[in-house]
């Protein structure tokens, strides 16, 4: 049985940095491209960043390029959403998603998901 699971999530004032995980279980974690997504209060889930299995390429949200750093331990089979100078807009519960078939852009994409973990930025 697959299982993500996201920690690292919090309370953080504006242009403040926190560092999200997921770690992952239950099948071959090094082959699977690896995405995080996010799902503000009444918005659609949306794509954040993502990563392909051996780390080599990465993506990137418009909204987030430049602050936010998708990486991965293949040994830990774990992956990393490094956050720096967070805005009010970021506040949202981030996702964990692994094993696209596709694009990496879209939800629909992924086979697995992670809890979530909530992301709080005040001013």
């Amino acid at each position: 049985q697959v299982q993500l699971v996201e920690s690292g999530g919090g309370l953080v004032q504006a242009g403040g940095s926190l560092r999200l995980s997921c770690a992952a279980s239950g099948r071959t974690f090094s082959t699977d491209g690896m995405g995080w997504f996010r799902q503000a209060p009444g918005k659609e889930r949306e794509f954040v960043a993502a990563i392909n299995p051996s780390g080599s390429s990465t993506f990137y949200a418009t909204s987030v390029k430049g602050r936010f750093t998708i990486s991965r331990d293949n040994a830990k089979n774990t992956v990393y959403l490094q956050m720096n100078r967070l805005i009010l807009e970021d506040t949202a519960v981030y996702f964990c998603a692994g094993d696209p078939d596709g694009s990496y852009l879209h939800p629909g994409d992924y086979a697995f998901w992670g809890q979530g973990t909530k992301v709080t930025v005040s001013s």
